[in-house]
Formats: C-alpha cells, sequence, structure tokens
C-alpha cells in the first residue's frame, strides 16, 4: 500500500484551516494530567471564540482535582477526515458574571441538567491557548497555527 499524499497546506490559510476542522470536529479530546498519568475524555465546548474554548464541569468530576493540581490541558478536534487541530493552554474556572449568564442562556443543556446558573456543582472552565497546530490527514507533520 502507498504511502498516502495529503495535499499540502498554504500557511495562509492555516487559520480558517484550522477553525473548520474545529467547527466539523465539534466534540474534543480534553487531555488532563492525574498526578503523573494522562487522562483523555470528551468534552462538549458551551463557548468557543477564536481557539479559546469554555467547557462546562461539575465539582465532582474527577477532572476538578485534577485541573486545580495542574490547570496545564490540551484539546484536540479530530474531524471526519481526520484533519487535526490541537490547542495547549492553560484552563482557569470563568468567574465573569455577564459571560456564564450568557452562556447559561445559549446552552438549554445546561438549563436542563443543572436548574439554576447558582448550581454550586456548575463550573465554567475557561482554557486560553498557549500554542495551536494544525494537520491534515496523514501529513504527519503539524503547522503552527498563528
Amino acid at each position: 500500500m502507498a504511502q498516502p499524499k495529503p495535499e499540502p497546506v498554504d500557511p495562509a490559510q492555516l487559520l480558517e484551516l484550522a477553525m473548520a476542522t474545529m467547527k466539523s470536529a465539534k466534540f474534543p479530546m480534553l487531555a488532563s494530567d492525574d498526578a503523573g498519568q494522562p487522562r483523555l475524555r470528551p468534552v462538549s465546548p458551551v463557548k468557543t471564540e477564536r481557539f479559546t474554548i469554555w467547557i462546562a464541569n461539575l465539582r465532582g468530576y474527577h477532572k476538578t482535582g485534577e485541573i486545580a493540581a495542574n490547570p496545564k490541558v490540551e484539546l484536540c478536534y479530530l474531524d471526519d477526515h481526520h484533519h487535526q487541530v490541537r490547542i495547549t493552554g492553560m484552563a482557569s474556572i470563568e468567574s465573569d458574571a455577564a459571560l456564564l449568564a450568557a452562556i447559561w442562556e445559549k446552552n438549554p443543556l445546561l438549563r436542563s441538567y443543572l436548574g439554576t446558573p447558582d448550581n454550586p456543582e456548575l463550573i465554567v472552565y475557561r482554557i486560553d491557548p498557549s500554542r495551536v497546530r494544525y494537520m491534515r490527514e496523514w501529513a504527519l507533520a503539524y503547522h503552527e497555527v498563528p
């Protein structure tokens, strides 16, 4: 079997390609550290602004302790064509009341599960990117996204 030859990536289109991959993939995987053991799980972003991602969480979830101990995380979006976007960043608890209210209003699933926006179990993490990389299917090489 011949090695696949992916289309070359135009550096001027990296931002557009990465954003399209994220939109197509919808549900990234979140990697965190559990005392030296990597943990990976699918998450459902509640807000996305370019490469800053907000994720709702419950205080009782295991990743809450993991992120508290080490806020360095990575998100990986993988679409149906196997294009990838990897966002390396820091997770922090979102505290902006107006932003949290807007997230609450736009997410019926949150309202359905948690009842009220002041439910003490709710945490919304903001992932601030420090590095974003894009890889086209089978390219075996990442491109740094500006």
